[in-house]
């Protein structure tokens, strides 16, 4: 069988974004990621023990391309030395273990974050493709097909609907639990010819570069929950995250994330400041219309025009949730669907709800308090229950 990951390029833009500003301001930072499966499988992951070793030591002997470093120069907001940094980068295979635990499988990446963090998203590709192959491909890629085609008929049909303020944009966000990387390039080959006054970009930036995209991404879980283990004060780390933040992009890349100590208390701390220097904020977790009213709503309070902000959604969306989040808001502020699972997964089979996540930094736990019970992850309890006490929220 082919490799799974054949470029380093095919992973999320915001590793790239992320990488780049934790090695300009925590280069020397040490960090723990853990993979956890939060549903049941149809089989026991564990059975993919060997296969996924085969795969990360394959994965450690890759290298960026020079055509690849060029791309990533021509973005306006990588800078030279850190390209300049992935072109010697190698993945060390001594940062990163495998082990199983029953039917469990157990992958752990520790070590300096700038080398362990890129992991995560080839390591969850790893892991699906794996998985899905021991599932019939012929059936799984014509029922995808067809559900593909509807999805691009509802698409079609709502284009007839009456124009609103501002215009309905998707993205796909589906590498990390796509069922192939062969279907995920068909689907986004597809979207981008039959849907291009709809589709607008795609969070892989391999695809990105190959089909001519926007690539799409600005800053994820992690890169917020490390400033949790970075020595500043605990209630202070979403603004040390943010200001950090500007200071690396300077107005690029201007979407925050709202969600890893849940949305009232991310704004309490998005003041006029923050709020005038970022473009926007992103959905990840619990009721998405709740979350957007409060988000124009804090607008309103500091007197920003809601029409020069943008509204991401990302969580668990499909077309017809995408659609209905559009009507509810695109009259009053600008919005953006990203569409993961939905696009690269929809084939028949139930997905995996996997994720590899921060669990450590410097050796202090660090955790997200989600806005969706689901989406709690095992963590250092005491630490949870401080965490929770500091930012006053509760279950």
């Amino acid at each position: 069988m082919s490799r799974i990951v054949t470029s380093l390029l095919e992973t999320d833009l915001y590793k790239f974004t992320m990488w780049q500003a934790l090695l300009h301001s925590h280069p020397d930072a040490q960090a723990t990621y853990r993979f956890i499966c939060r549903n049941q499988p149809a089989y026991p992951l564990a059975q993919l023990k060997d296969e996924v070793e085969q795969e990360l030591d394959h994965l450690c002997t890759l290298a960026f391309r020079e055509e690849e470093l060029s791309y990533l120069r021509s973005l306006r907001f990588i800078k030279s030395d850190f390209v300049d940094f992935l072109s010697v980068f190698r993945y060390q295979r001594r940062f990163i273990s495998v082990s199983i635990d029953g039917e469990r499988l157990e992958i752990v990446a520790h070590g300096p974050q700038v080398h362990v963090m890129g992991f995560e998203i080839h390591v969850l590709a790893i892991v699906n493709e794996l998985y899905f192959r021991r599932f019939d491909q012929q059936a799984a890629l014509a029922e995808g097909r067809k559900r593909l085609a509807a999805k691009i008929a509802l698409l079609r049909d709502f284009s007839e609907e009456p124009v609103r303020r501002h215009p309905f944009e998707f993205f796909d966000f589906g590498v990390r639990r796509r069922f192939s990387a062969v279907w995920h390039e068909e689907v986004v080959a597809t979207l981008a010819r039959e849907l291009p006054q709809f589709f607008k970009g795609t969070s892989n930036v391999h695809f990105a570069r190959q089909f001519g995209l926007v690539p799409i991404g600005t800053m994820a879980h992690e890169y917020l929950q490390a400033y949790q283990g970075f020595g500043v004060r605990l209630r202070d780390f979403q603004k040390a995250a943010l200001e950090d933040w500007v200071q690396e992009y300077r107005g690029d890349l201007g979407i925050a994330l709202t969600d890893v100590v849940g949305m009232d208390a991310f704004l309490a701390d998005f003041d006029l400041y923050f709020a005038k220097l970022f473009d926007g904020l992103r959905h990840d977790s619990g009721d998405p219309v709740t979350w957007g009213e409060k988000a124009l709503t804090h607008y309103a309070k500091l007197r920003l025009d809601a029409h020069t902000k943008r509204l991401v959604f990302s969580d668990a969306l499909d077309v017809p949730r995408a659609l209905s989040l559009y009507r509810h808001f695109a009259d009053r502020t600008v919005t953006g669907f990203g569409i993961g699972t939905n696009l690269s997964n929809d084939v028949g089979y139930e997905p995996l709800s996997i994720v590899m996540k921060l669990v450590a930094c410097n050796g202090q736990p660090v955790a997200k308090l989600s806005d969706s019970p689901g989406k709690a992850l095992p963590t250092d309890e005491t630490f949870l229950a401080y965490l929770r006490q500091v930012f006053h929220k509760h279950d």
